[in-house]
């Protein structure tokens, strides 16, 4: 009887406004991101952007986990609402462990595998940001949803391939040579993936929250 009457209730819609204002953050650090595999001066110059969209992100979160307390009805389950945010909001985070990696080894020069590992993350935050609208709607948008978490699994396996092929070509050149900067590079190769693995997580999430509601 309980779960009829919530049924007919007005259910908070500012949650879809958050998560719209947190996808926006995501995109933007991980163009920042992605502008700084640029190399040279770029990586300086969007060093902060990634900072600061970071935080942005994290004062959405904050809300959000919040308003998960305080709200009486939500448009779909707590759990679900924590676990979006929450993923969506360790995509950005690993980006700034990237960007600070970036920072601290002092690196100016990337390679190709790294910058179509960046392309592909600016990918999944833009697949993200065209998801999170449709979360209104679950009942008539679910398989476009699913369309696009497919695709956001898929660019996770681009960037694993991508991963093996950049690392296997920076071993190969520094075999005998500069440990150091295959130490580095496996770093950046390392952060880059991670954040791809963060995108599908989402993605996961968003799957299920398909599944469960529909």
């Amino acid at each position: 009887m309980f779960k009829w009457i919530q049924a007919l209730m007005p259910k908070e819609e500012r949650f879809f406004q958050l998560f719209a204002d947190h996808s926006h953050a995501v995109l933007a650090g991980a163009k920042a991101l992605r502008a700084m595999l640029e190399g040279g001066p770029a990586v300086q110059s969007n060093f902060k952007i990634v900072m600061d969209r970071e935080q942005d992100a994290d004062n959405v979160t904050r809300e959000v986990l919040i308003a998960v307390r305080r709200t009486f009805i939500t448009p779909f389950d707590r759990g679900n609402i924590r676990d979006l945010i929450t993923s969506m909001d360790n995509t950005i985070d690993q980006m700034q462990k990237t960007a600070k990696g970036i920072e601290l080894f002092e690196q100016k020069q990337f390679t190709a595998e790294m910058r179509e590992m960046a392309d592909a993350i600016v990918r999944c935050a833009e697949l993200v940001q065209e998801a999170v609208p449709l979360l209104r709607s679950l009942g008539t948008e679910a398989a476009h949803i699913s369309d696009l978490t497919a695709r956001i699994s898929a660019l996770e396996g681009r960037a694993d391939e991508l991963h093996d092929k950049g690392l296997r070509a920076l071993y190969r050149a520094n075999v005998g040579g500069d440990a150091l900067a295959f130490y580095v590079g496996n770093e950046i190769y390392d952060h880059l993936e991670k954040v791809v693995d963060r995108f599908d997580d989402v993605a996961n999430v968003m799957h299920g929250i398909v599944i469960e509601h529909v």
